[in-house]
Formats: structure tokens, C-alpha cells, sequence
């Protein structure tokens, strides 16, 4: 007896997408002030783009925290090469964030 594979369950009424939030910090630490940031929003409520605000969504890393969002992953601290610790280049202290929203037709 050939095993059937099951069918794909059908789509929930209540379905959860992920909303992304990219924090580039003045320093490593989470409480630092937030230098720069992109959204990204998995149920398509809305669109945010790049330069749309001139105040950030949240002032440091732990009001994002305290907000409900979820840290997922923090670059990782890399010493400069010496003599170039003060070269201007890409923006070193980026935490992303994640929210787990319902889209349910009801929410």
C-alpha cells in the first residue's frame, strides 16, 4: 500500500504574518538612541518606505522591547582594523525585531 500524502490544510481565518523592525543603534547597547530604521510589514496593512518619518518609530531598542516587539537577532561586535576606527561606513549596531500579527478577518 502506497502512504498518501495529506492534503494541505485549507487557509485559517485567522492568520498570522510577521512585521520586521530594523533598529541601527548609537552604540551596541539596547538602551542607546536609535540612529536609523526600516519597517517592514508581512500583512500588508501598510507600506512603509525608506525616509518616510523624520522621528524614529521608537527612541532605543528596549522602548521597541517594552512595545511587544520580539529581538531576533543583534549584529555581531567586530573590533575596527587599527587605524580605522574612525572611518565612516555602514551602521554597525543593527537589532532586528519581529511582531507576530493576526490578520484574521475579524481583527
Amino acid at each position: 500500500m502506497t502512504p498518501r500524502t495529506p492534503a494541505p490544510a485549507p487557509p485559517s481565518a485567522d492568520t498570522v504574518r510577521q512585521r520586521v523592525l530594523v533598529l541601527y543603534l548609537s552604540t551596541s547597547a539596547l538602551d542607546s538612541a536609535v540612529l536609523g530604521w526600516s519597517l517592514y510589514d508581512g500583512t500588508g496593512r501598510t507600506a512603509p518606505t525608506t525616509g518616510d518619518s523624520e522621528e524614529p518609530p521608537y527612541a532605543t531598542g528596549v522602548a521597541a522591547l517594552r512595545d511587544g516587539w520580539r529581538l531576533i537577532q543583534a549584529s555581531q561586535l567586530i573590533p575596527p582594523y587599527p587605524g580605522h576606527e574612525y572611518d565612516v561606513s555602514f551602521l554597525k549596531h543593527e537589532f532586528f525585531f519581529e511582531q507576530l500579527v493576526h490578520t484574521g478577518a475579524d481583527r
